[in-house]
């Protein structure tokens, strides 16, 4: 494994271990002002940083596995590992969305003054501070590693911000008598929550179910194999996804005149193209006799 793979790796675990602890401290923190509140929109709030430390647990947990090198039992490496883990916090963010809403109904249907806003108003900053640096650093390893796993956990924390501020602003309607606001902000948090749900849930069922790459990646690999010298024809392209690893198959078709070995030759050209456009792919290619 090369220094940047390690590097890359260290990157993605620190940033499990970082979303982990920030989590923890939020849910904690959140549920003390809460208890003394009981302001509907923290509560949501403190249940988003709740879900957001089970599914950071489970990314640590899925990051750990997903950089394990490829083993007999695993011969394509451990990468959708964390596919699952992003089906696992798409399913975390969906039932906490409902029980929100349920939550939000009950505070319209009986609204009810916030207590202790100063405290609301001080946990909620301190909770802005904290996500901001947090999800500073993990746009950065995103950057760095396109890890589908950091990427749901990064989605949680934009959405954690959003939600620190919607607490902030019903504490500040509800000084001028807008109780119901408290409510509202709820259901717009669930809804929030459920579309996050959504965003985390797709690519990761995308990858379990061996999605093909986007359009114009496909069309860039086709392009990159067909610009090697001797490649006369491409067909049966292949492709998928496990973690960072890009899986790549593929005919080409050469002249039928070459020997075996020239033949083989072409193909390991086709292979160095396609690796050079995507390190972290391994591709497969087979030779065929061109058909005029």
């Amino acid at each position: 494994m090369s220094e940047e793979n390690q590097r890359i790796e260290k990157l993605m675990i620190w940033a499990t271990r970082a979303s982990s602890l920030v989590a923890l401290t939020l849910v904690v923190t959140k549920f003390y002002a809460w208890f003394y509140s009981q302001s509907v929109a923290l509560f949501g709030s403190m249940l988003d940083s709740g879900l957001d430390l089970a599914a950071s647990l489970m990314t640590l947990f899925a990051v750990k596995t997903a950089i394990q090198p490829a083993d007999e039992d695993h011969r394509f490496g451990h990468g959708k590992a964390e596919a699952i883990a992003g089906l696992f916090q798409g399913s975390l963010m969906a039932g906490s969305a409902f029980f929100l809403l349920f939550e939000s109904g009950r505070a319209l249907l009986a609204p009810r003054p916030s207590v202790a806003q100063d405290l609301i108003l001080g946990v909620s900053v301190f909770a802005i501070a904290l996500t901001l640096v947090l999800v500073i650093f993990q746009s950065y390893v995103i950057k760095q590693s396109n890890s589908l796993a950091v990427q749901g956990d990064h989605l949680h924390y934009m959405g954690d911000l959003m939600l620190n501020c919607s607490v902030i602003a019903s504490v500040f309607l509800a000084n001028y008598g807008l109780t119901y606001a408290d409510g509202i902000f709820g259901f717009l948090i669930a809804g929030y929550i459920l579309k996050g749900s959504y965003d985390v849930a797709r690519p990761s069922i995308d990858m379990l179910m061996d999605r093909e790459v986007p359009f114009e990646e496909r069309e860039r690999i086709i392009q990159t194999a067909s610009s090697v010298d001797g490649v006369k024809g491409i067909h049966e392209v292949r492709t998928r996804l496990s973690g960072r690893s890009t899986f790549i198959q593929m005919h080409i078709e050469v002249s039928g005149t070459l020997s075996v070995n020239e033949g083989h030759a072409i193909a390991d050209l086709v292979e160095k193209a396609l690796n050079k456009d995507f390190p972290e792919a391994e591709t497969l290619v087979h030779i065929d006799p061109y058909q005029s």
